[in-house]
């Protein structure tokens, strides 16, 4: 498992990281998300000894990764997929980490054909495409066999073939007992990849938790009405959240069906709908980040005056 306790790490007078802690275990694809600017890519920088914390500790395997004595077989990570030689061909490069690791060469054959760079395996990384390059960054992440699995941003490049591609191999891992912990702005892959989130924000933990619980709980609760405006005044004396007040519906927050059901009847007014409807993932990672977000764009009138 990977294991983060009490993480920080300032730049200057910034906290890209601050007193974090969370914990990743195995069997599960964790995806690992936050605004930019959040420290995603700074915590797996530290994970992986890259950086050094100005406090805390983070654990791979029970141990600090530089203290790994053959870190490919522990940990595959892929931090940037254009950091290869761009004169090396990819069956070069990895080679030459093969090498470095005491892994056959045969090995090397078999996760070039894994990655679906098999017949490409002899052309300069320089001329690869940035998908190629993410699938090459892959293969070397794979070489180990190792039972820790981390990316940030893997599937920037990817045609459809290959984000469906990368989805199944993560989930495969993770099946195998594996710990794969994936950063992503992809809120919409997360939400098909994913079992599990770390949301992070400003440096700080915001959520951690599953897929299912995060977009399951406090869901808005849709009610039409043709009393709408006295029923929403109702609703709010009792601790509901009012949200998109119209003339013949509102929406709900803080309170079940239920209630919302037993209180209209009770006041006698009429409804005829009522729906929980359970947020989107980016619903629900938006409303959670929305404090955090630290650059921030305008919001632009369409042409009908419509916002988007």
């Amino acid at each position: 498992m990977i294991e983060v306790n009490h993480l920080t790490k300032r730049y200057r007078s910034t906290r890209a990281v601050d007193d974090l802690s969370f914990q990743v275990d195995p069997g599960h694809v964790t995806g690992f998300l936050g605004p930019n600017g959040a420290g995603k890519s700074t915590t797996m920088r530290l994970i992986l000894g890259l950086d050094t914390p100005d406090g805390g500790t983070a654990m791979v395997a029970g141990r600090p990764y530089r203290s790994i004595r053959r870190p490919a077989h522990t940990v595959g990570a892929v931090l940037d997929a254009t950091a290869v030689h761009p004169g090396r061909s990819a069956f070069q490069h990895l080679h030459c980490l093969a090498a470095a690791n005491g892994i056959d060469t045969t090995r090397v054959r078999r996760v070039l054909e894994q990655v679906g760079l098999g017949q490409a395996c002899h052309r300069r990384a320089g001329g690869l495409s940035l998908g190629m390059k993410q699938r090459l960054g892959i293969a070397a992440a794979l070489l180990g066999d190792p039972p820790v699995l981390m990316f940030d941003e893997p599937v920037n490049g990817l045609d459809p073939e290959g984000v469906r591609w990368i989805r199944t191999l993560f989930k495969t891992m993770a099946a195998q007992g594996r710990t794969v912990f994936v950063s992503s702005h992809l809120i919409s892959e997360m939400a098909v990849t994913a079992d599990h989130l770390i949301i992070i924000g400003a440096g700080r933990l915001i959520a951690h938790t599953t897929v299912a619980d995060l977009t399951h709980t406090n869901p808005p609760v849709q009610v039409m009405s043709a009393q709408a405006g006295q029923l929403a005044a109702v609703l709010a004396r009792h601790g509901a959240e009012i949200h998109d007040l119209r003339s013949d519906s509102v929406t709900i927050r803080g309170m079940q069906p239920i209630t919302i059901g037993n209180l209209a009847a009770h006041h006698q007014l009429p409804i005829h709908h009522l729906a929980a409807q359970p947020d989107t993932l980016e619903d629900a990672y938006l409303r959670l980040t929305d404090s955090s977000v630290q650059y921030r764009t305008a919001t632009l009138p369409t042409t009908d005056g419509v916002r988007p």
